[in-house]
């Protein structure tokens, strides 16, 4: 990325996240949890960067709801497991002490349309909430966001949307459709017999931006 100052508000992004309380969410920038690595959050803050710092033309942001157990908690990245860490090969690490790589449902899905349209490089994956809210007391499950942790997280993807000013932004669920909103264009959400309608949504929102 060689815009200098859309790198240093990017770097000065990661930096607020990495410190954030987001409600009762487990920050993985931050927390260390089951089964992490000793280093486990500044690898994953690691990978978001590395992950912004090479997609420079991306003019799609999309939006989800939030980080994911199987998913964002342990990449770092949204829809993104470490299964996808893996085929993408370095500077990327997993950050599990796991013998099989986590994968992610609805992480396989969003990214198997990237790659059949071509388009991982053009379209950011973000959430509204960016850290992971679990259950109490069961740190591996998800649950829904509370409203207050989704107005804090949701000053990550305005702050976010200034920086990429992308020429598009897609909600992926009605909820984070509705959450982003400036002019965010919803598509079903993969999971929840979502695949065959996100399939088609994003396939269409993608070809029109071209």
């Amino acid at each position: 990325m060689g815009d200098r100052n859309k790198v240093a508000a990017i770097d000065a992004l990661l930096a607020d996240l990495s410190t954030a309380t987001i409600g009762a969410t487990f920050n993985q920038f931050r927390e260390m949890g089951p089964d992490d690595l000793a280093d486990a959050p500044a690898l994953r803050l690691a990978n978001l960067r590395h992950y912004l710092m090479g997609r420079e033309g991306a003019d799609v942001l999309a939006v989800g709801e939030a980080a994911g157990y199987q998913g964002m908690r342990w990449s770092g990245i949204a829809f993104t497991s470490e299964f996808d860490l893996l085929r993408w090969g370095d500077p990327y690490r997993r950050t599990s002490r796991r013998p099989r790589p986590w994968k992610e449902p609805s992480g396989t899905i969003v990214h198997g349309v990237l790659d059949e349209m071509r388009a991982e490089r053009r379209v950011i994956l973000w959430n509204t909430v960016p850290t992971h809210p679990f259950l109490e007391g069961h740190p591996l499950s998800n649950r829904r966001p509370a409203r207050p942790e989704v107005i804090v997280g949701l000053v990550y993807v305005r702050r976010l949307i200034e920086i990429l000013r992308p020429r598009l932004v897609v909600g992926v669920g009605r909820i984070a459709a509705d959450t982003v909103g400036n002019g965010a264009v919803y598509v079903r959400h993969p999971a929840q017999s979502g695949a065959t309608a996100f399939r088609v949504g994003m396939r269409e929102l993608l070809q029109g931006t071209r």
